[in-house]
């Protein structure tokens, strides 16, 4: 049923964002760049829908690529009195149909999940005399996953891919993959990929689901529709048929899932495939202010679908962005630190910091340092927040306080229980796992602290459980590091963007113009997490592993980025008229 509305979804929307949101019939593509809204867009367009009259809630589904984005995207639409709307990934969707429809059409329950593909692959390499390591499992389960999602038989795969992994050659590569795939038939078992490729199957052999999954979702947007693979887009077919609403939105410069099927063309080719699309061009950033989009659009600028992002408040005391060169990993490490350490003791909250880098690898000289200036550290795609033993403990205790009459306030409560766990007043030395438990009971406390007035112990042991479902996780007090991978979709007030060098980003094996393109996209995400302040660096290195400055600072230009310090006179880069050494260069941001 259809809220009654009172304020429309429509208002508090800028011109351009508006017109995408009000565009609720036939296919409509929405060009979106880097903090325009776009999650804003979908869930107004959605909730002025129903508000209209033209959606049912359950007759829409909204589809994105991480559990965490479609949590935050029912978040979104539960705020603006919207229930009922199936907020999914592909994968989720996918894997409802098959246990809905799969009793009916085989008597039998679905196919188990493969829990550890790389172990079932040791398996199956056992049974045909093979004996590959770790890391050699581990990117043959990649190459499985690619060639599922790119639609290929083993034998397509060995043709697009004629070389081997590791020791193993191309020949041993296909038959390990061939006894992977008949040891999880035995098990009667699927893995990730399969199940898109079943479901997919199942809508194109059995009309009757087709049918009725058609009759029951109307309504589809995407979000993230350059990530697309081409398995994902033949879902997607065969769920609209030959009807026509779908909205996809998107940004071609934030393609960086290309090595995993990814293919942006399906969000560029959108109006040209799609007759009479709509199109919609979201520029306005409300995120990063104007010397921190300079660099983005460099960056970026005469690249395939590339906008050209615009800061909603222009002006402003941002200071320019600056770009740093230190002679090793450690130096470079240790004046990052230092920089933070200072900002933090500057009123700066550790919680609007991030550090990011293009590899796990380059974190442990991070940590080591941020550690050693005591600030404690976050690091992303780690265990997520409400599966740390010590939160779940914590949400337990406090479920079973809310049972119990309580005589004080909920929040002296909370904090009483907290304290029974391990929470103290002072917390624990940075960069141990005591200050990690530290900092994710302060954070369940900050959640009491800040929650609406006259808010039950019952109700916000029940809000916590609700944030776990979605993964809404709160805001520990702490400097965030992360891979570029893992810092998309997310933002910070001040961004640390390290290893900026060759050999780094662009990684060392990106050696097509495809792969030094994505590369690039992936500086392009870096940069435009940064709000108010970008810093920039790289090291030289020594011997074996010197390196030369990457070649997107020359492409940046001294123009947007300014140079503090001198970079190495090696490679392409020459040193610059306006640069002074690292010892001279200012510590802050």
């Amino acid at each position: 049923m259809a809220r009654r509305p009172t304020v429309s979804a429509l208002d508090n929307l800028d011109d351009h964002q508006r017109a995408a949101a009000s565009a609720l019939r036939g296919p409509v593509c929405v060009l979106a760049g880097a903090g325009t809204g776009k999650t804003r867009v979908i869930t107004h367009r959605i909730a002025h829908g129903v508000d209209t009259g033209a959606y049912s809630p359950g007759r829409v589904m909204a589809v994105t690529f991480t559990a965490k984005a479609a949590g935050e995207m029912r978040g979104r639409l539960r705020a603006l009195g919207i229930d009922g709307v199936a907020a999914r990934t592909f994968h989720a969707a996918a894997l409802a149909q098959l246990n809905y429809f799969w009793p009916s059409l085989t008597g039998d329950g679905a196919p188990a999940l493969v829990s550890n593909k790389v172990k079932l692959l040791a398996h199956a390499a056992d049974g045909i005399g093979l004996s590959p390591d770790t890391p050699t499992l581990r990117d043959v389960a990649s190459a499985i996953e690619w060639r599922k999602i790119t639609m290929r038989s083993v034998d397509a795969f060995v043709a697009a891919r004629p070389s081997g992994i590791g020791r193993l050659d191309v020949q041993q590569v296909a038959d390990l993959q061939r006894a992977y795939e008949k040891l999880k038939d035995e098990r009667r078992q699927m893995d990730f990929e399969d199940v898109l490729l079943t479901c997919a199957g199942m809508l194109e052999a059995e009309p009757r689901v087709t049918q009725e999954v058609r009759e029951q979702y109307r309504h589809f947007t995407v979000d993230e529709f350059q990530d697309v693979s081409p398995l994902q887009y033949r879902l997607l077919q065969l769920w609209l048929g030959d009807r026509r609403d779908l909205c996809v939105v998107g940004d071609a410069s934030q393609t960086i899932y290309s090595f995993a099927g990814a293919d942006a063309r399906y969000l560029l080719d959108f109006p040209r495939t799609h007759e009479d699309a709509q199109l919609f061009r979201l520029e306005t950033n409300y995120r990063s202010a104007a010397p921190v989009l300079e660099v983005a659009n460099a960056l970026m600028r005469g690249r395939p679908g590339a906008l050209e992002l615009v800061p909603a408040r222009p002006g402003g005391a941002a200071p320019t962005p600056v770009v740093r060169a230190f002679e090793d990993d450690e130096a470079e490490a240790a004046a990052v630190a230092r920089s933070i350490a200072d900002a933090i003791a500057g009123g700066v909250e550790p919680s609007a910091i991030a550090v990011l880098y293009r590899s796990h690898a380059q974190s442990a000289a991070l940590l080591a340092a941020l550690a050693a200036a005591g600030v404690a550290t976050t690091v992303l795609g780690g265990r997520r927040f409400f599966d740390q033993p010590e939160v779940r403990q914590a949400v337990l205790a406090l479920r079973a306080a809310s049972v119990a009459p309580i005589e004080t306030d909920f929040v002296t409560t909370v904090r009483d229980v907290l304290r029974s766990l391990g929470l103290t007043d002072e917390p624990p030395p940075a960069g141990g796992a005591l200050r990690d438990s530290w900092e994710a009971r302060a954070a369940i406390l900050r959640l009491a602290e800040n929650a609406e007035p006259g808010t039950s112990l019952r109700a916000f042991t029940d809000g916590l459980v609700a944030r776990a479902k979605d993964q809404h996780e709160p805001t520990t007090r702490t400097v965030t590091l992360a891979t570029l991978h893992a810092a998309k979709g997310l933002e910070w007030d001040h961004v640390h963007l390290v290893g900026l060098s060759e050999g780094l980003l662009p990684i060392s094996y990106a050696t097509s113009f495809e792969d030094i393109d994505e590369e690039r996209r992936l500086a392009y995400v870096g940069i435009t997490r940064a709000g108010r302040t970008l810093s920039v660096s790289w090291s030289r290195g020594r011997g074996r592993m010197a390196r030369n400055p990457s070649r997107f600072l020359q492409e940046i230009g001294t123009r947007s980025l300014r140079a503090a310090d001198a970079p190495a006179t090696r490679g392409s880069v020459r040193p610059r008229a306006d640069v002074r050494s690292a010892r001279e260069s200012p510590s802050g941001w």
